[in-house]
Order: structure tokens, then C-alpha cells, then sequence
């Protein structure tokens, strides 16, 4: 049973984000997708910067705790939304805050971008967590960067 915590949502544009808030992001998925999965590939790239994409960060006690990157129809996926880069930061992962953070994503998907379909590229060891807030397997197991992914959908 997880306690309770006071999590500060911030959900923002790139253009939005401050340099601190950024930076944050930037170090959380580099820590966690790089290095901790020992997984040498761009984890930056052009979608952090569009205008229609939403960081939806999670902080605890002043500390970046949780993180996903919302995406906008058509953008990773043909006319669905996209739910990506989900973490929560090492030192908060005993309070299994992760459905917290997919139930607000979804929420926030609805409020910033709209509502439809939303298809993610999910590790496949995480499948049943996905399952749980309505995420159907949708594509065979693939290879991304050393880790099997499967694609993912939850219809409306």
C-alpha cells in the first residue's frame, strides 16, 4: 500500500519550461534511459521541442520525481496521441507512484491535446502494468535499442 504524497504537476510546452525544469528532465531520462538501462542511443530528439508536445513532470519535495512526454496525434503514431519516456525517478519507485503518473497522462492527453486513441512503444516486461490503465498489445515483440518493446493501444 503506497502513502500518500503531495506531488506538484506541471505539465508545460518546451518553449514553457525553465531552464531548471529542463535540465531536470534532461538528467532524470538520461540517468534512467541511458544509463541505468545501459542503452547508448539519442534520447534527445525533435519531438522535446514541438509546440504541441506537453512535458508532464511530477515533483515531490522539491525533487523531480516522475515524467512523461505527451504527444500529439500523428506525431509517433498515425492518428493516435502518445504517452512516452514514463519514469519514476530511483529514489521514489518503493512508493509506486506509476499509476499516479499514467492515470494523470491520460488525464493530461485529454486536457492539452484532445481526445482519441493513445498508442504507446512499451517495454515488454511492462505489459501488464500498461494493461491495467487499458493499454491492448497491438504489434509483435520488437527490438528498440537493445530492449523488446511492443506497441500498445487504449481506445477510447
Amino acid at each position: 500500500m503506497s502513502k500518500q504524497h503531495d506531488i506538484e504537476w506541471r505539465a508545460l510546452t518546451f518553449s514553457q519550461l525553465s531552464t531548471n525544469e529542463l535540465f531536470d528532465i534532461m538528467k532524470l531520462r538520461v540517468d534512467v534511459f541511458v544509463v541505468e538501462q545501459n542503452c547508448p542511443y539519442p534520447e534527445l530528439d525533435a519531438k522535446d521541442k514541438l509546440t504541441t508536445t506537453v512535458h508532464l513532470a511530477g515533483y515531490i519535495e522539491g525533487e523531480l520525481a516522475l515524467y512523461t512526454r505527451l504527444l500529439d496525434r500523428n506525431v509517433s503514431y498515425d492518428d493516435c496521441y502518445s504517452i512516452g519516456r514514463v519514469i519514476v525517478a530511483p529514489t521514489w519507485r518503493q512508493a509506486r507512484l506509476g499509476d499516479v503518473l499514467m492515470q494523470k497522462s491520460i488525464h493530461e492527453i485529454g486536457q492539452h491535446l484532445g481526445s482519441g486513441p493513445i498508442q504507446i512503444g512499451a517495454q515488454y516486461h511492462l505489459r501488464k502494468f500498461y494493461q491495467k490503465h487499458g493499454f491492448v498489445q497491438c504489434s509483435e515483440e520488437y527490438d528498440e535499442d537493445g530492449i523488446e518493446h511492443i506497441d500498445m493501444l487504449k481506445t477510447p
